[in-house]
This record gives C-alpha cells, structure tokens and sequence, in this order.
C-alpha cells in the first residue's frame, strides 16, 4: 500500500488528470534511461534481479546441483571474451557442418552434400541440438482438452524478422528488410572467406535474393 501511495500524485485531481493523480509520484522520481524505450516497477526489479545473478554465477560451483553448475559454465563461456576471439567463426561452422553446409557458403554443395542431405533430419537436428525452429515449429505443452497429460504441438514458426509487415510494406521497413538482405549477403561471404572459398560476390547475392524470396513466400 506504501508503494502505491508513493507512486500516486495525490494533490492532482483524479477527475481532470486521472493518470498525474494514479502515476505522478512514479513520474516525478523516475526518468526513462537512454538504453531503454520503458521503464517500470518491472524493469526495476530485472535490473535487481540481473545483479543479484551475476552474483550467484561468479561463486564457486563446489557442490552444486548438476543444473546450476551448467548455468555457471554457460555464464563463462560468454565472459570469456579472449576464447571467443581466438575461435572466432570455428563454432559457426562446426554448426553449419552438423546441419549439412550451406550452399552459398561451398564450392559444390549440390554434388557432395545434396544427394545424402535430408531436410526431416536437418529439421530436427536444429531443433533438438539448437533450439531453432524453421519451416514448422514443434513443441511439448499441456493439452488443451486434457490438463493432466502433454502432447505434441505443430505450429508454424517465427519469421526471420518480426512481422508479416516487413516484407511487404514501404517506408521503414523497406529499409529494415534491405539491411537484412545486406546483413545475409555480408555474413555469407564472411563464412566463405573463412572456409577458403573464392570470391564470387555475384553468386552470393543471386543466392541470397533466393532466400529472401523464400522468406517472403512464407511470411505470405
């Protein structure tokens, strides 16, 4: 009750300004960082909550449960900012490896690759091994009809930007959707540079107009 109080702007009249008289105290002691576009009691408490997690990470892991362990692992390896630099593009391409290659990233993916690849397979390898759903999303969830069990759920997936609207509509989003075809281009030719295939900046953005393309005929 003392919060809400506190948040409230009780001199305003709730009948001329109902949001100064519900929100004013909340407004008078609050600005909205530059990072963020809101900012709540919500907000407040993610930041807290992220402090007190960066705590519990770094401890040491003696004696932990199994689950907590691979929680602080992970933390490292994303703090472990000299590794990653001398990796640099070697885990992308041990994944682009598991999932069959890419073919704008290989010189002869149709005759070395194609004739053993199978999308089932690659499907759910990307699913089970790295969380990503393309072309159909499946997922474990209660039933509906019966809330005792779990089924199978199939759905269709998230886009590869976050709406329908941006690959269709001017403005905005004609932009966003030419930094992403730009964006797909850059990171193929990167991946060939690395994989000591030739340049052919032709064949890459033919290759990448196609997957646009594709994109876009899913998204409609």
């Amino acid at each position: 009750a003392a919060r809400i109080i506190q948040n409230m702007d009780p001199t305003a009249d709730p009948c001329k300004d109902f949001y100064q008289y519900a929100c004013g105290g909340w407004l008078s002691r609050h600005v909205i960082p530059e990072t963020s576009s809101r900012y709540s009691i919500f907000d407040i408490l993610r930041d807290e909550l992220e402090i007190i997690l960066k705590g519990v990470l770094e401890t040491s892991d003696q004696g932990d449960r199994e689950a907590f362990q691979k929680a602080k692992i992970l933390y490292k390896s994303c703090m472990n900012e000299n590794l990653i630099e001398q990796r640099d593009s070697l885990p992308l391409l041990e994944a682009l490896r598991m999932v069959g290659d890419w073919p704008v990233a290989s010189a002869d993916w149709n005759k070395t690759k194609e004739p053993s690849w199978s999308m089932e397979e690659k499907l759910s390898i990307m699913n089970s091994r790295f969380n990503k759903r393309v072309l159909i999303d499946m997922f474990v969830w209660n039933d509906d009809r019966d809330s005792s069990r779990h089924i199978i759920y199939i759905d269709q997936p998230s886009l590869g930007m976050p709406s329908r609207d941006y690959y269709f509509n001017g403005g905005n989003y004609q932009r966003v959707r030419e930094a992403y075809l730009q964006f797909m281009i850059t990171i193929a030719k990167m991946i060939r540079e690395d994989k000591n295939v030739s340049r052919d900046d032709s064949f890459v953005q033919e290759e990448m107009a196609k997957v646009m393309e594709l994109e876009t005929e899913i998204a409609n």
